[in-house]
């Protein structure tokens, strides 16, 4: 495999976790009986430009369907983290509406609400309808998508 970056070949496993089943991935009455997909979990590490990087091994969309479950506002000792960062980074790099920030991975919205809060612009990147969806309700713009090279060349 090559890194995604520099396209070096990845040669360092920083951990192999062997095998999972996809997280969130419950399954109905009718799957019970049936094999479950089970995935590597490998984590590489590359020695030139040391990205940390998974294989992956499936499609986006078999992981980020309408069944997703995990919402992170669930966890509330999660939110106070969020929370924390957000006034951490806001203090840091003194950021004020005049600034956007970006989340790939926005999930519910956990984290840019607090951004949202403080009247600094915000941006999520979600493919998950389900999580999208709660974010949308919290006022944070959302871009309903997979994060890839093309949803990267559409937004600049």
């Amino acid at each position: 495999m090559k890194c995604r970056h520099c396209k070096e070949e990845l040669n360092n496993v920083m951990v192999d976790l062997e095998t999972s089943p996809p997280s969130n991935a419950y399954l109905n009455k009718e799957e019970l009986n049936k094999p479950e997909k089970w995935f590597p979990l490998k984590v590489l590490v590359c020695d030139k430009c040391w990205l940390v990087q998974t294989e992956d091994f499936n499609e986006a969309e078999e992981l980020f369907n309408e069944d997703y479950a995990y919402f992170s506002s669930f966890s509330s000792t999660w939110l106070d983290h969020a929370k924390k960062y957000c006034n951490d980074m806001v203090n840091r790099f003194n950021l004020n509406n005049k600034n956007l920030i970006i989340e790939i991975a926005a999930n519910d919205g956990y984290l840019l609400q607090y951004f949202k809060e403080k009247n600094i612009p915000c941006l999520g990147i979600e493919p998950t309808a389900s999580t999208a969806k709660v974010a949308k309700e919290k006022g944070i713009d959302i871009v309903e998508e997979f994060f890839g090279r093309e949803l990267a060349k559409k937004l600049i």
